[in-house]
């Protein structure tokens, strides 16, 4: 079957010329006005490199939950209604406990510091180590609580110190410095694999120009976006650079081929010409496995693939509009610096192949389903405190060694409607019966003074001898309590019997001092001062207008079936007392919230993935046996790669396989589209056993540069990088590209070599009769003619024709003589 291209009619044939002359006018154009470009392109990047300090950078990964989901509307009601200090845990070394009291005294005194935990319990000395739990005075970013925070490091610094504190830790500035530091490496690592596949050495400059130009356009064009994710701040940069550099490859080596024949301008123009399709082509593939990534109901992914989009769309517009100017810039200087090729020829793995057509496709099918069993008992993990990274920031270390000397604990607030502090104190006594609860707090357990708590109702009697106030004001102060709150029974009815919230009476008996209603002696002043400071903190922290905050400290791990399993026994206890606008927030129910929407996440981004790659197959190849064959190899390698962490019994990540996920299969499956569309070409002009093994020496430059690069990039990200999302995600990333690689290089060949019959049959492509071009010849015709033969002719011919001949002819009889023939091309549709 030949599979050169076609034209079967006039129509067909103007229309291809429209459409060269259309793509050669837009390479001239870009070509010859390339200084035009390069001006537009300094300008823009003068631009982009002051607009990407304008991006904001979201580091938590709660704010892409779903709305629906319990975490986030929790989370959004706590930063609507409470105020949450920031809060420290000070862990010291090898000191004694009356040292340890001493450096507490001391801590408090540091301006924005509000309290300081500390008591001879096991719960802060324990074996020389001393442990402070300290609250500042602002929020977690407050400067106030920074400022504090950076005292506490100075004053303490001689000790042995472990901070475990989310105030003061920049972790987005470390990150930005790791992630640096894996550019330079990755860039360096890049820059080898290039000069080992390159022709010459002045194409080095021309990709490096390129890309940079690039990555500075997608990071300055971020602020675009309004904020985006850590995620894709991190890993875009370097993820562009490994999937993105396969398009410059592609032009430096369209040119190379045409420069052997054509001038510098000209060679350039055509291979621009040429490669604008087929790297388009190429991206879609990759473009497609992101989209699929935007279809998550957590808009993390939505995030990562605009930013990812965009950046491809970056690279393929300094690809066809500023390489091709850097070509012409460089062009004698790439002549001179033409070296030997360095990629040797692996026939060896080619005859290999051919001779294992029966052996290794078996193997596949067995490791595929091995694969697939194993990846779907890979243990997921929802959260990153337990993530284990090569690389540990100092934070992490810290976090750690308070873990391994004084545990750690599970924190979560339930919030419930406010005003009724009897359902509200119940509910506390009923979740305090759970052993898996360690301890709770809520204005309704908290003590205020002489075993009374805070929220406890108390008549004027009561009220007078707790706080030593004569008896008639504290009488006046709750009849005019009565009226304020407009409950003018009680004070028709009397007041003896009347219980006030301790906590509302000494807020209001603090409101009417100020006022100048009420008059108490300095002794009692400085006692409702005292106490007004730490009800007021209380309050804002625990109780707003709608909502009361209880924080309930369970000794549960962050995650697991029997963590998730008692956040709905909380949730059916407070349901008995506040039947809705119940909310439970946490890491443990973040971690619930993200488990809930993986698999349906996993099934829209596993299905969309594939689907979006093999709609672009089928029309790429025409064929529905051979999209499937690649499509199983690469989700062949993804199985396999998801198995490893069940085999090496470790957690993974669930947004890691996500993301890998879909750039695994947008990415990756180009590797199997080189060697199959060579393969398809070469088969046609030698041999099945030739055509696979010159296939896989034509492939192999292209896929070791492409592939290297994306398992360089992956595998320093996993190990450089301290933060357990972007580790995970890199080393999945680097270990899934390698997988590919082994297997489009080494199983793939004998898939298409046993199933060349399946991919033949499953063709799209209709035999038509080959049209016939010949000038001043003389053939012998049986059979219909149709076209054009100094005339037109529509009929059955039997006999001979001379003259210029353009027509389809079928049963062609013979003995063709010809001065001068134009072979036509033909078309298999």
């Amino acid at each position: 079957m030949s599979t050169k291209k076609i034209a079967v009619t006039d129509e067909h044939l103007c229309e291809k010329e429209e459409s060269e002359s259309f793509m050669y006018k837009l390479a001239t154009f870009i070509v010859d006005k390339r200084n035009l470009f390069f001006l537009l392109f300094i300008f823009a990047l003068i631009f982009c490199f002051f607009a990407k300090n304008w991006v904001k950078v979201e580091n938590d990964i709660t704010t892409y939950l779903p709305e629906e989901t319990e975490t986030r509307q929790g989370l959004t009601l706590m930063d609507e209604e409470f105020v949450t200090y920031g809060t420290a845990s000070v862990m010291l070394s090898n000191v004694t406990y009356g040292e340890a009291e001493k450096i507490a005294e001391e801590i408090k005194k540091i301006d924005g510091v509000s309290g300081v935990g500390f008591d001879n319990t096991e719960d802060h000395y324990k074996n020389t180590n001393a442990m402070f739990s300290v609250t500042f005075e602002g929020e977690e970013t407050d400067e106030i609580s920074v400022n504090a925070m950076n005292n506490i490091k100075s004053m303490l610094a001689d000790y042995d110190l472990y901070v475990s504190s989310t105030v003061g830790n920049d972790s987005s500035a470390q990150l930005a410095s790791e992630m640096q530091t894996v550019t330079v490496i990755a860039a360096a690592i890049i820059l080898l694999v290039i000069l080992f596949t390159s022709k010459a050495y002045a194409e080095i400059p021309v990709l490096i120009l390129t890309f940079g130009a690039a990555a500075m356009l997608n990071m300055g064009t971020n602020f675009l976006l309004g904020t985006i994710s850590f995620i894709s701040d991190s890993v875009t940069i370097v993820l562009q650079l490994a999937l993105a550099i396969d398009y410059a490859i592609i032009l430096i080596h369209r040119y190379s081929e045409e420069h052997e024949l054509l001038p510098a301008r000209e060679a350039c123009i055509t291979a621009l010409s040429k490669a604008i399709p087929e790297i388009s082509s190429s991206s879609l593939t990759t473009v497609s496995g992101l989209i699929a990534l935007a279809f998550m109901r957590f808009r993390i992914g939505a995030d990562l693939a605009v930013v990812l989009i965009k950046a491809i769309f970056f690279s393929l517009l300094s690809v066809f509009t500023l390489m091709p100017g850097l070509i012409m810039l460089f062009s004698n200087l790439i002549d001179k610096t033409v070296h030997k090729n360095f990629v040797p020829k692996i026939s060896a793995v080619g005859k290999f192949a051919f001779a294992t057509k029966y052996i290794v496709p078996p193997i596949f099918v067995v490791l595929m389903a091995v694969g697939f069993i194993f990846s779907s008992q890979c243990p997921y993990c929802y959260g990153t405190t337990d993530l284990e990274t090569t690389r540990k920031s100092e934070a992490k270390l810290a976090e750690e060694k308070i873990k391994d000397n004084f545990g750690s604990s599970n924190l979560m607030a339930l919030i419930v409607p406010s005003g009724d502090y009897e359902s509200e104190s119940l509910l506390i006594q009923r979740l305090e019966t759970y052993s898996q609860v360690d301890s709770i707090t809520g204005l309704a357990n908290i003590e205020a003074m002489d075993g009374y708590m805070l929220t406890d109702r108390l008549t004027p009697r009561q009220f007078s001898e707790l706080v030593e106030l004569d008896y008639e004001v504290a009488k006046i102060l709750y009849a005019a309590y009565a009226v304020n709150d407009e409950n003018y029974g009680e004070v028709v009815n009397g007041l003896e019997s009347y219980g006030v919230p301790l906590i509302d009476m000494f807020m209001f008996t603090y409101d009417e001092v100020q006022k100048g209603y009420v008059t108490l002696d300095g002794e009692l002043m400085d006692t409702l001062e005292e106490l007004h400071t730490t009800l007021n903190d209380a309050i804002l922290q625990l109780r707003s207008d709608n909502y009361s905050r209880i924080l309930v400290f369970v000794n549960l791990p962050e995650e697991g079936e029997e963590t998730f399993d008692f956040l709905q026994t909380i949730h059916m206890e407070a349901e008995k007392f506040y039947p809705e606008n119940v909310y439970l927030v946490g890491n443990s129910t973040s971690d619930y919230d993200l488990s809930s929407s993986f698999a349906t996440d996993n099934l829209i981004i596993s299905i969309l993935s594939a689907l979006f790659v093999i709609i672009i197959l089928i029309f790429t190849f025409k064929s529905a046996g051979l999209p499937v064959l690649l499509i199983a190899v690469i989700q062949g390698s993804i199985w396999l790669n998801f198995s490893f962490p069940y085999l090496q019994s470790e957690s993974l990540f669930f947004l890691s396989y996500l993301i890998v996920n879909s750039i695994q299969m947008g990415a990756n499956i180009d590797y199997a589209i080189v060697i199959s569309s060579r393969y398809m070409e070469l088969k046609q002009e030698m041999s099945i056993k030739d055509a696979i093994t010159e296939t896989l020496n034509q492939a192999f430059p292209t896929i070791i540069t492409s592939g290297a690069i994306l398992a360089a990039a992956g595998i320093l990200i996993g190990l450089l990088s301290s933060d357990g999302t972007i580790s995970s995600i890199g080393v999945c990333l680097g270990r899934g590209t390698v997988i590919s690689i082994i297997l489009v290089m080494g199983i793939l060949p004998q898939i298409l070599v046993l199933g060349d019959k399946i991919i033949e049959r499953t063709s799209f492509t209709i035999k038509k009769t080959e049209r016939t071009q010949l000038k001043n010849s003389t053939i012998t015709v049986r059979g219909l003619v149709h076209g054009y033969v100094n005339g037109r002719i529509d009929g059955i011919v039997k006999g001979v024709i001379t003259g210029d001949i353009d027509a389809r002819i079928e049963n062609r009889a013979a003995a063709e003589k010809s001065d001068e023939s134009e072979a036509a091309e033909i078309e298999t549709v």
